[in-house]
């Protein structure tokens, strides 16, 4: 088993938790001052350096994986929980096409924002640059370890993670084999820190170091996001919960909107971008509602639905207020029949979460309404919600989906981890 050299030591010492926070935290800070002058090349030769060695220690991941989903299922972890935790072939080879994708993509770094020359001659430029430290708070998902280092490392931020306990084993593997790439390229291998510790005062310690870490970015559930926001004295980019909807408007192609439904709720339940309610147009609701409500079921999805949705399916539960809101990240779906498309819009905005939500319809004016008024993060015509991810939006992978206005929002990438700075050139101007 291969451990962050740094923790192999503090472990071994009489250093208490706070000791070992502040002593990790600011190793990364120093380092994170390392990677603001390295070059592309060297950033991009740490990423697919880490690819190359995920997939020659596959046998490994798969191996402390197992320890996880075992530990998980004599816990009591549902099916969709185990599912985010499980790393198959297919996701550690995602993983790993991640970083390199995350290489290929244009260096933020040093882009020139706006330019303008002012008529004392002094030469203004707005300059991307990294933000620094950032500290990444998250639940259940291991890839998530290799993502957020590589999107760190590439936008030229060094990065603290701190993984839940169900992911103790995946987690602490993939981040040695991140720290020993950093090494194997010629760089510090504390541009990537690693909390491992199950303690939660670590957390609590983590929140409250501003004068290491520049943002913090919890992922997971919407009581990890709120306890995160409540005590952190940092910076945080929050995504409280997934929320989503597909709206089946009165003129939409019924079979194209089977296909998305069942896609955006059956594929993975267990994920922030898969839909918690349906709503469908008063107009098309006989014809379409009933084999849908079947194919659903086939599938093993409950229905919740509101009065009129049960006088065509009776035998399904009563939706109840509560249900509108709430993230099931199960294979639950409640329905709602509308009465139109300003019924829909209003349903989303009062009870949505401003993360991902879409229309069916071939009628572009219905269209372009939506996405004018529907206040989402992302919003979506004819498509299914689970394309809401970074990697299939082109970032490699992601640090998670923001439902902030500020600083970011949507998919969490490269951009979305930089801030800008002022510089100024001048001849010897002076004001006066």
């Amino acid at each position: 088993m291969v451990k962050s050299s740094l923790w192999t030591k503090l472990e071994g010492s009489e250093m208490n938790l706070k000791e070992r926070m502040r002593d990790l935290c600011d190793r990364t800070k120093k380092a994170s001052y390392s990677l603001a002058s390295e070059n592309t090349e060297i950033k991009n030769k740490i990423l697919r350096t880490t690819a190359d060695n995920i997939l020659d220690q596959e046998t490994r991941i798969r191996e402390e994986n197992k320890k996880d989903l075992d530990a998980g299922r004599k816990a009591g972890l549902s099916s969709a929980l185990l599912d985010r935790l499980e790393l198959t072939e297919k996701r550690i080879h995602a993983m790993a096409e991640g970083l390199r994708t995350i290489a290929d993509l244009k260096d933020p770094v040093g882009e020139i924002l706006h330019e303008q020359t002012r008529p004392n001659g002094l030469v203004i430029r707005k300059i991307r640059v990294p933000i620094g430290v950032i500290c990444i708070i998250y639940e259940s998902r291991p890839n998530v370890t290799a993502d957020a280092a590589g999107l760190a490392l590439k936008s030229g931020n060094a990065v603290i993670l701190r993984g839940g306990k169900e992911a103790v084993h995946s987690n602490r593997v993939i981040a040695g084999i991140i720290r020993d790439s950093i090494q194997q390229c010629g760089s510090n291998p504390d541009l990537v820190g690693f909390v491992d510790t199950e303690d939660r005062e670590a957390v609590k310690w983590l929140l409250q170091a501003e004068a290491f870490i520049d943002m913090v970015i919890p992922r997971g559930g919407e009581g990890l996001t709120r306890a995160v926001a409540e005590l952190s004295r940092i910076p945080v980019l929050k995504h409280y919960n997934g929320i989503c909807h597909v709206y089946v408007d009165r003129d939409a192609d019924q079979n194209m909107a089977s296909n998305i439904v069942m896609n955006a709720k059956t594929q993975r339940p267990g994920v922030c971008n898969a839909i918690e309610t349906l709503l469908v147009d008063k107009a098309i609701a006989k014809t379409f509602l009933p084999d849908m409500i079947k194919q659903l079921e086939d599938k093993g999805v409950e229905i919740r639905g509101c009065p009129e949705t049960k006088s065509l399916a009776n035998h399904i539960k009563d939706a109840t207020e509560k249900d509108w809101s709430t993230e099931y990240l199960d294979l639950i779906l409640s329905v709602r029949v509308v009465e139109n498309i300003e019924e829909a819009v209003k349903h989303i905005n009062t009870f949505g979460s401003r993360h991902s939500d879409a229309i069916v319809t071939k009628n572009k004016n219905t269209a372009d309404r939506f996405m004018k008024d529907v206040d989402s993060a992302t919003v979506y015509v004819n498509a299914s919600t689970r394309f809401t991810d970074g990697f299939e939006f082109g970032m490699g992978a992601e640090m998670g989906i923001s439902t902030d206005k500020l600083h970011a929002r949507g998919p969490v990438g490269l951009e979305e981890l930089t801030t800008y700075k002022y510089c100024i050139v001048g001849h010897g101007q002076i004001r006066t």
